[in-house]
């Protein structure tokens, strides 16, 4: 609660216990004006909740809140309803003390919301269970049920609760509810016949008309004209801005559900309640003194509905059976007392259906043991100050006196615990008010009982008058007769004046001897016990029609009620919640402070505050204090070694504490003005700057040492794996190298063998190897490809198939890189191959030298060239000089060979050129011999370059067959006619040369 002291002035205090002027009721005022206005709507006066209706949805019950406040200390959090709850049952489950909540205030204070609240944190904070979780969805689910049937709206709400609920909530000895019960009192069931201006009846009617679907409500004969019932005084009015009612239908029918309610049971219910709609209907005549119904068929519905007969229902609404010693007379009843029949009888049936409910869901709620912690949800009405208001404030001063009691008490016993000496509280004793009202023999309601007891003929008047003779000299009651003239002309003559508690409340005697008798005629609670419907037959009890006993009063029923639970509440650890509203007209925003100032007077809140505020404003656990305000002192700062209540006598010394300011308990501190707690929490608001920076400081000193230690430690651990997986690398490298070298070897081993899984590795290395080697030496071009690079012998395959390729790469390299004459010596070359190889002996010496086209020597050329220019485009391919032998003598004779495109032409070149030969080529055949000699043709003709003329000649003329190479020493001619013969001979040195024989020698060299 401490750390919200620096906001006080703004959102005020926590706890109005420290307010400096709590005897001042402006200034608590003020405080809760402020918090009203920052949306914080809860206050403490010490243990007392004070709760603000907002008149708006809050977000501050959702279940982060829930978790916020679980098993939390009361002062540790800020005010709230789930502080209050969670106290309560944290004492009811850890020390086995029974609780109880009392929630009171105005009608729209929020107090059903707050009872609510209660339930939701209950279910929130306990197990979810089977049994459990079922038993929490029927204390939830009865909500609806009993704010439709016991709620209304009424001008100061739209949920206002007409009856007291005391719900008792049973725990097993894990903490989870496992059961609970309702105790209703005083149902203001004089709604259910009529409604002030703008208020409407009980929930249910109208979301009966509305919710229901067509098919139930023509089963109850109901129309959804709200009209069109005389019950529903406001008619089409009824249907309010915020109210759901169809929704709420809905909600009902599933609670119903979910607490085991039959369908008969609910369909009978239904019945029940447009039974009293329509009863409402019944009108009545009057001839001579004697009344008639109306309109008899709505009799007829109506005891359909109530499941009895109707000729009895009309005989009990229009006669009056009167019992006595010798006789029994029935007597007709006028307009006035059957009017009065009827709606006696629409408030019983409806008063005892509510009753019947609540012990119903009381039934479904039924646990195994007795362990409790209960709520109570206590509910006033405010109207015209009339029976009920008397009834309320009685029960305000009963809660009243036993509140002081109760707080006075929880006070006296903490000092005694804690060894302080207890003073004597003044404070006002409202017994003189309780007795007033209910001592025997001598109070209110005992007058009230001997005039309704009373023969002849008793009403309201000669209560009032009995009152104001046995009353009138009573300090708290005020006759007309008594008051003094100012009061007098704002007083009726039919009205008197109670002083309570909370103030001076006038009441009118009107009605007060009719609800007080609450008299149901005997004919008509003998018709409903007839009824077959089982729920009025379960509330019309056939030994009630049979007893003779006169029933007791309305008012002393619930007197007899109210001290049983006050009893109750005695042997209870108590927890209060006060509900006030900020304003009527349910505005969020409106704060009126005079209306709070009269509910602060009504719930006696100041007197509350100024009991707490007797002795000392705020006391705290020894430990709690000390562990908050250590930092003010140095001899505590930071931590305090000795016993907490050394320390705190320390602190107390250290801030200046005077000896009438505080007192040391046992276990707590005494601190008795809110000044010097005020002055307490501003040093240490002072203080904690300081010690902020100073423990930044060390906090960043110490993350800093942290994370260095930490990346140490890191660096370390990253170290030492590093030097693992280094380590394991590099034994697996080694492990690798080692497989790899024994595999090696034995691939060496293998090399020459077939592949295996031991060589395969080897030979896919020499492989490698291999082609890497032959990439680096291979030949450089054609003409020296050999050697071919040596290979391993499982690479012998690849080896020539590379070869060939690589020999056919360079061959076409080498063809591109050719210049067209280049191509022709070659193309030439290879004719000549074709012509020559193995045939001619002097071909291999021809090979190494290129073809030359013109042989001609220089002194002929120009002869020549005359020559070819006279061939009129016969081109000359080839000339060379040549010598011819002759048909006679074989003389030789120097002569020039030209080979054009055609002919072949042999010249004579002495001095001038002369023509001796003109040959067509394509008529020509060649004769060469295949010694190592260089001559032609039957024209004996000796060529210097034998193969390259004949290559030209065949490269001309395209014919192969043109040419003969006659492998024989002597060749036969004939030149002209004339034989001849020509001999070859091998032999040193070379000659041509006609022998003694006549024939033409040959000598070649071998």
């Amino acid at each position: 609660m401490e750390h919200h002291l620096i906001d006080r002035d703004r959102v005020g205090l926590q706890d109005a216990v420290l307010l400096e002027d709590y005897t001042s009721e402006d200034a608590f005022v003020d405080n809760l004006q402020k918090r009203f206005k920052e949306d914080v709507i809860y206050t403490y006066i010490g243990p007392v909740l004070v709760s603000v209706n907002p008149y708006k949805e809050l977000d501050i019950y959702g279940p982060k809140d829930v978790k916020d406040y679980d098993n939390k200390h009361f002062f540790e959090v800020p005010p709230h309803v789930f502080a209050i709850t969670d106290t309560a049952y944290r004492s009811l489950k850890e020390e086995n003390r029974e609780q109880c909540i009392l929630i009171s205030g105005e009608s729209g204070a929020g107090k059903t919301e707050a009872s609510k609240k209660v339930l939701q944190y209950i279910a929130e904070v306990t197990d979810h269970k089977g049994e459990v979780e079922r038993v929490k969805d029927k204390l939830l689910f009865s909500n609806p049920v009993l704010e439709a049937f016991g709620n209304a709206k009424t001008n100061r709400n739209d949920n206002s609760s007409r009856f007291g609920k005391f719900m008792d909530i049973q725990f097993n000895f894990e903490g989870n509810p496992v059961g609970g019960n309702i105790l209703n009192y005083l149902l203001e069931k004089s709604r259910v016949i009529s409604q002030a201006p703008g208020e409407r009846n009980f929930h249910i009617f109208y979301q009966l008309l509305i919710g229901a679907d067509d098919a139930l409500l023509d089963q109850l004969s109901l129309k959804r004209n709200l009209g069109s019932y005389y019950y529903l005084s406001n008619g089409v009015n009824g249907t309010s801005a915020g109210i759901y009612d169809q929704k709420d239908f809905n909600e009902v029918k599933k609670a119903l559900k979910t607490l085991e309610f039959t369908e008969k049971e609910q369909t009978e219910m239904f019945s029940i309640i447009s039974a009293i709609l329509h009863l409402g209907n019944v009108g009545f005549s009057e001839t001579e003194g004697v009344s008639a119904i109306v309109k008899p068929e709505l009799i007829d519905t109506v005891s359909k509905l109530f499941s009895c007969d109707s000729k009895e229902l009309k005989h009990a609404l229009t006669h009056r059976t009167i019992e006595t010693i010798r006789d029994v007379v029935v007597s007709p009843l006028n307009r006035e007392l059957s009017v009065y029949a009827r709606d006696a009888l629409a408030k019983a049936v409806y008063d005892r259906l509510f009753t019947w409910l609540v012990k119903r869901l009381n039934d479904s709620l039924q646990p195994l043991n007795n362990r409790t912690n209960t709520v109570m949800d206590e509910n006033d009405f405010k109207g015209n100050y009339s029976f009920e208001q008397l009834c309320i404030n009685f029960c305000n001063e009963k809660l009243q006196q036993l509140f002081i009691e109760l707080t006075l008490r929880s006070e006296q016993e903490e000092y005694e615990k804690e060894g302080i000496q207890w003073t004597h509280v003044e404070y006002f004793d409202n017994k003189i008010i309780c007795d007033l009202i209910e001592e025997k023999h001598k109070g209110l309601i005992a007058f009230m009982d001997e005039e309704c007891l009373r023969p002849g003929e008793p009403d309201d008047k000669t209560l009032l008058a009995k009152l104001n003779s046995k009353l009138n000299n009573h300090p708290h009651y005020i006759s007309h007769e008594k008051a003094d003239i100012k009061l007098q002309k704002i007083m009726g003559r039919d009205e008197f004046r109670l002083i309570h508690y909370a103030g001076a409340v006038t009441y009118n005697i009107k009605s007060f001897m009719e609800k007080n008798n609450d008299l149901l005629f005997r004919d008509l609670r003998e018709t409903m016990t007839n009824s077959t419907n089982d729920i009025i037959r379960a509330v019309f009890l056939e030994s009630e029609q049979k007893s003779k006993k006169r029933p007791e009063t309305a008012i002393t029923q619930f007197k007899n009620s109210l001290n049983n639970l006050m009893i109750i509440l005695r042997d209870k650890e108590p927890s209060y919640i006060r509900c006030i509203k900020p304003n009527d007209t349910k505005s969020p925003a409106i704060f009126d402070e005079q209306l709070v100032k009269h509910q602060i007077k009504y719930l006696g809140l100041m007197e509350n505050l100024r009991v707490r505020r007797a002795g000392f404003a705020y006391r705290r656990l020894y430990e709690r204090f000390l562990q908050r305000y250590k930092c003010l002192s140095k001899e505590t700062w930071p931590n305090y070694h000795g016993s907490p209540k050394d320390g705190v006598q320390i602190l107390a010394t250290k801030l200046g504490y005077d000896k009438d300011d505080y007192q040391m308990g046992k276990t707590k501190i005494f601190i008795r003005h809110p000044k010097t707690l005020f002055a307490t929490e501003d040093a240490f608001q002072l203080k904690k700057h300081e010690l902020a920076s100073k423990i930044q400081a060390t906090w960043k000193a110490l993350m800093q040492r942290r994370r260095y230690l930490k990346m140490k430690e890191s660096a370390i651990i990253i170290q030492k794996n590093i030097r693992r997986f280094l380590a394991i690398r590099q034994a697996q490298k080694r492990r690798k190298a080692a497989n790899t070298i024994r595999r090696f070897i034995k691939g060496f081993i293998t090399r020459n063998g077939e592949p295996t899984e031991e060589n395969r590795a080897f030979l896919c290395m020499a492989k490698v190897q291999w082609l890497r080697r032959l990439a680096k030496n291979l030949p450089k071009d054609i003409l020296h490809r050999k050697p071919w690079p040596p290979c391993p012998y499982v690479c012998r395959e690849a080896s020539e198939y590379l070869e060939k390729l690589y020999e056919a790469h360079l061959s076409r390299v080498y063809r591109l890189k050719l210049t067209p004459e280049r191509k022709r010596q070659f193309e030439l070359k290879v004719l000549a191959e074709q012509l020559f190889k193995d045939k001619k002996k002097s071909y291999a010496a021809s090979i190494p030298y290129l073809f030359v086209f013109d042989r001609v020597p220089d002194a002929s050329l120009a002869l020549k060239e005359g020559y070819t220019a006279t061939l009129n485009g016969d081109k000359e391919i080839y000339a060379t000089n040549v010598v011819k032998y002759d048909r006679h003598g074989y003389k030789p004779r120097e002569r020039i060979l030209v080979i054009s495109r055609q002919n072949l032409h042999l010249l004579e070149c002495k001095g001038s050129f002369k023509q001796k030969h003109c040959l067509p080529l394509k008529r020509l055949s060649f004769v060469v011999s295949p010694e190592n000699d260089k001559m032609l043709g039957d024209l004996i003709l000796e060529v210097p370059h034998l193969i390259e003329a004949v290559t030209l000649i065949m490269d001309t003329v395209q014919n192969p067959k043109a040419l003969t190479i006659i492998n024989k020493s002597h060749i036969e001619h004939n030149m002209k006619g004339k034989q001849g013969t020509i001999d070859i001979q091998v032999g040193n040195p070379e000659r041509i040369h006609k022998d003694k024989s006549g024939h033409l020698l040959i000598v070649v060299s071998p």
